[in-house]
């Protein structure tokens, strides 16, 4: 983890607001997909409906349970997202522990409190910048029409069922994974996250992604509302580093 810095970052309804990135005035067209591999536009079309306003954030609700310390613990979050520029995650842990994790204005933090007074783990400088900048990048697959070529994302595809965009989050570009049934829906992802996940002290790129085990439908998007996630996924390792599950239950687009 990274040590506490003297900036503080914004309350997290100033990122909020500041993450309300407005939706382009066009709405998802057949036309949006010219010129991608064929694969990549399977996708699109099962992640979109026709019409969809081109959001450029979302806000998302959901819950689950993520591994702290060795046990699995419930918790409730809401998420404000925005492709290329930043996220903001509040929580609340077993209703006891609350706090967030961010990217924003090129930053990365944690700042995590027991009963909001106190702090049971903050972390920010540049090795946590980064890594937060690959979680908001991956996490842009559950805004598909923020990852449209005309926001800056680059696709191709691997075969039939394995595709890859580039996409940013600030400064920080990634290769993600995605693998796609013959629908185009997603199955898993992955990609090489920056992080410490065994707290050795060597900050390194290390294989992190999921499975999506549901999928639900939020205003007009299609996205993998259920999952798992974790480090040195695709590895027997994964079975340690594997520490959130969740159910996104809610998904509104930024009009």
């Amino acid at each position: 983890m990274g040590i506490t810095s003297a900036r503080t970052a914004p309350d997290v309804r100033t990122m909020r607001r500041a993450l309300e990135v407005p939706a382009d005035s066009e709405t998802f067209a057949e036309d949006e997909l010219v010129g991608l591999p064929d694969p990549v536009a399977r996708w699109f079309r099962a992640s979109i409906a026709p019409g969809v306003p081109l959001a450029r954030a979302v806000h998302l609700t959901m819950g689950g349970h993520i591994r702290l310390g060795g046990r699995w613990w419930p918790f409730r979050a809401t998420e404000t997202l925005a492709p290329g520029v930043g996220f903001v995650w509040p929580a609340s842990v077993r209703g006891v522990i609350r706090g967030s994790d961010h990217f924003f204005d090129g930053r990365g933090a944690l700042d995590w409190r027991l009963l909001g007074r106190k702090v049971v783990v903050h972390a920010d400088g540049p090795d946590v910048s980064r890594s937060a900048a690959g979680r908001g990048a991956a996490e842009s697959i559950w805004a598909p029409t923020a990852l449209l070529p005309r926001f800056g994302p680059t696709w191709r595809a691997i075969d039939a069922r394995h595709l890859v965009v580039n996409c940013a989050m600030g400064e920080e570009r990634v290769d993600v994974h995605l693998h796609v049934d013959g629908d185009g829906r997603l199955l898993r992802f992955w990609f090489e996250r920056w992080g410490d996940p065994d707290e050795s002290g060597r900050w390194r790129r290390v294989p992190f992604g999921g499975d999506a085990l549901g999928w639900a439908t939020f205003d007009g998007v299609t996205i993998a509302n259920e999952g798992r996630i974790g480090w040195w996924y695709g590895s027997p390792r994964f079975a340690e580093g594997e520490f959130f599950r969740y159910e996104i239950t809610d998904l509104e687009l930024v009009r």
